[in-house]
């Protein structure tokens, strides 16, 4: 009895050592300001302003994956309902491949996940969920130790009410390395 409580306890012993080995080393978190070109599927565009914040663990020198939130809010013009209060967050998960190069990090980044839509004016509420990608890019700017400046583009891909919107997605702000 002895001998298999010993085994059982070496292998999960083992297994937690394995458990250990994928949790990433190096990574990043970032917050910011983002701008978004926004399209919400009613004939109205406009710009939101609001932040984006990310969370990047890499699983290979090159090669991270990155857990990506951002909301945006503002007024949209519509032409027959007027200024519509929008909100729109989203919510993506995806790889990132990034290298440095003296002061700089290029990176470039899928990302898929979720986007939700809630939109107010004169008594009129519409509220959506939907698919949503981003697919883009930028460059981080080292600026102390474990400190970053980073610019960023998105082509951020939703879908609302049964259309497809594609939205230009703009963010800058701090990064921070660990």
């Amino acid at each position: 009895m002895r001998k298999r409580i010993a085994m059982l306890f070496a292998l999960l012993l083992a297994m937690t050592a394995v458990a250990v080995a994928q949790i990433p080393t190096a990574g990043n978190v970032f917050f910011g300001y983002s701008y978004n070109r926004a399209d919400t599927g009613f004939d109205n565009r406009g710009n939101l302003n609001g932040w984006e914040g990310s969370v990047e663990g890499k699983i290979f020198p090159y090669v991270g994956l990155v857990a990506d939130v951002s909301g945006h809010y503002g007024n949209l013009p519509d032409p027959v309902l007027g200024d519509v209060s929008t909100r729109v967050h989203s919510f993506l998960f995806g790889p990132r491949v990034s290298f440095s190069t003296g002061k700089v990090r290029p990176f470039a980044h899928v990302l898929i996940g979720a986007a939700h839509l809630n939109e107010s004016t004169l008594g009129f509420e519409n509220s959506d969920t939907g698919f949503a990608d981003a697919i883009g890019g930028g460059i981080d700017y080292h600026l102390v130790p474990l400190v970053s400046w980073r610019v960023q583009l998105d082509d951020l891909q939703t879908r609302f009410n049964g259309g497809r919107q594609d939205d230009a997605r703009f963010s800058t702000g701090l990064v921070f390395r660990f």
